[in-house]
């Protein structure tokens, strides 16, 4: 049920222009809002989780980014049911404005030092209510355009929507460098409020927007000839064939999308920044460059699934995704950090110790203290960003890491912390992490990436080359998506396995992939995470899932 055009010329109808306009530039604004705090995780550690130790507070600040996504499906089952039942318009304008509110609060929250452990608890919550809206937001702005997009051409128009998450991941970036810019080193301080305080301006700006559209054609015909949907939420999961298809649009279709969305993004950023210790700066501006260079293939892609189909693109792009990320982010190692790559090949890293003084350095609440030899050696190289192996050890032996090969290898001898006073311990722990540096520093591992050693072009090609893949799985999915369900129920059924896989499978990735290399010492190790779902996505699809591209959209 869209609007009849027979037409199968590229371009998007002078009529169409401002609908996808208003639902595109709304929705942009809203992914600003939602990615700020994934660019922002390390300060936001820093000012929300100053009472844990440095690790945890990552771990922690990462688990608060993945908690707006966890919510992401049941924003979906709230605002899908309502856009179900009074229309799409009115229910992206709630999403947006809760959005904003939101996010304009993180700005005005204050920090661990001034009011505790009350602090963190506020910032969840804010980003929970965060993921509600998102949750809501991407639905009804996908089906809005769909609806009203010609016959052939509703992967053209619906691929405008796709561009808006990495334009506003690259409307993030910017604002967040010029008050870098501007403020200097009280950027640190409080200037990282004020790009969260400017949610104010782009919220007004998108509710003025949104106010000027008129309802999607497809649902005021359907509410005309009285076939709305009195339980939205029971006809969509309750009727087998139905939730068969929902989760088929999930494990066959969302999951893999989402894995390669964030692989090529957010990791491709926490890849620069945290393993291969690159400038701050320098990692957003060379993700920067690779969104300019990839976005227009957003709707590149979008166009040519209506020509080649849906299903073709999004799970080709998984394949190549799986198959390429290894050599990829190993490349990106050679060109941006090529001195910790000529350590680890000149002189690997080793951890040697008891698998029982070992354990997963996992701590969200900031409770545990990891003082055994084993933990204090493994965390002292994470921070370094330094790769490692592990090798056992005799039971009760005291760890060691030992740096090099052969009879050259330089041995540091850990403690076992477990049974020091305070005091002591941080003595210790000096004099053993200056040990380390002082051995890592001869063995050629540097402390951080040599900027005038990083070969930028090269960078930069490379993760366009993983923001082209993104575009391949991401710019046909809304449009297969739709054409999958019918009307009536459409904006339910569509937004539950979307913000599954883009909420679950795909905002648990960095979270997930740092604990495997932490606790494999591989920094590639984490990258298996999403090529296993990327492979699965591809298979299931496959044999499961049928291709849309030259049918209407079902009653």
């Amino acid at each position: 049920m869209a609007v009849t055009d027979t037409s199968r010329s590229s371009g998007v109808d002078p009529a169409h222009r401002r609908v996808i306009f208003a639902s595109s530039l709304g929705t942009v604004f809203e992914w600003y809002d939602f990615y700020l705090y994934g660019a922002l995780s390390a300060i936001i550690s820093r000012q929300f989780f100053s009472g844990a130790n440095e690790t945890t507070g990552f771990i922690f600040a990462l688990l608060a980014f993945a908690a707006g996504f966890f919510v992401r499906p049941f924003g979906a089952l709230v605002f899908g049911r309502l856009g179900d039942l009074v229309g799409r318009k009115h229910t992206f304008l709630v999403t947006i404005v809760l959005m904003g509110v939101a996010t304009a609060g993180v700005g005005l929250l204050p920090s661990y030092e001034a009011i505790g452990v009350t602090a963190p608890i506020l910032l969840i919550i804010l980003r929970l209510l965060q993921g509600l809206a998102l949750g809501g937001e991407y639905g009804g702005a996908a089906t809005y355009v769909a609806e009203h997009a010609p016959e052939g051409r509703r992967g053209l128009y619906t691929s405008w929507i796709q561009t808006t998450a990495t334009l506003g991941l690259f409307l993030s970036l910017l604002v967040i460098l010029g008050c870098r810019l501007a403020f200097g080193p009280q950027f640190e301080e409080w200037g990282w409020r004020v790009p969260f305080l400017l949610s104010i301006v782009l919220l007004g700006i998108s509710v003025y927007i949104r106010l000027q559209l008129e309802e999607s054609p497809a649902f005021v015909q359907i509410r005309a000839e009285g076939k709305l949907a009195k339980q939205p939420l029971k006809e969509a999961f309750a009727n087998r064939a139905n939730l068969r298809l929902v989760v088929l649009a999930l494990l066959g279709a969302t999951a893999g999308q989402a894995v390669v969305w964030y692989g090529g993004q957010f990791y491709a950023l926490f890849f620069l920044e945290k393993t291969l210790q690159v400038d701050s700066a320098a990692a957003n501006l060379i993700i920067a460059a690779a969104l300019l260079i990839g976005t227009p293939f957003f709707i590149v892609f979008g166009a040519w699934s209506d020509r080649i189909g849906r299903k073709t693109l999004v799970l080709g792009g998984c394949v190549l995704a799986a198959l390429t990320y290894f050599p990829t982010f190993k490349a990106i190692t050679h060109f941006a950090n090529p001195a910790l790559e000529r350590a680890v090949a000149e002189a690997p890293v080793r951890v040697l110790a008891d698998p029982a003084d070992c354990s997963l350095q996992f701590d969200p609440v900031g409770k545990s203290a990891f003082r055994t030899s084993c933990d204090i050696a493994k965390t002292a190289l994470a921070r370094a960003g330094v790769p490692y192996s592990n090798e056992a050890a005799p039971a009760g032996r005291v760890a060691q890491v030992l740096i090099g090969s052969g009879n050259e290898a330089k041995t540091v001898a850990s403690f076992a912390g477990s049974a020091l006073a305070e005091a002591e311990f941080k003595s210790s722990a000096g004099e053993f992490n200056a040990a380390l540096r002082s051995a890592l520093d001869t063995a050629g591992y540097p402390a951080r990436a040599d900027m005038s050693q990083v070969n930028y072009p090269m960078v930069v090609l490379l993760c366009a080359w993983l923001v082209l893949l993104v575009t391949m799985v991401y710019g046909p999915i809304a449009a297969w998506l739709v054409e999958l369900f019918p009307t009536r129920i459409r904006y339910t059924s569509m937004s539950l396995p979307y913000h599954l896989g883009n909420g679950w499978f795909g905002g648990f990735l960095p979270v997930t992939s740092f604990a495997i290399v932490a606790a494999t010492g591989d920094i590639y190790a984490g990258l298996w995470y999403p090529i296993v779902v990327a492979l699965a996505t591809a298979l299931i699809g496959a044999l499961f899932l049928r291709e849309t591209h030259r049918s209407p959209l079902p009653d």
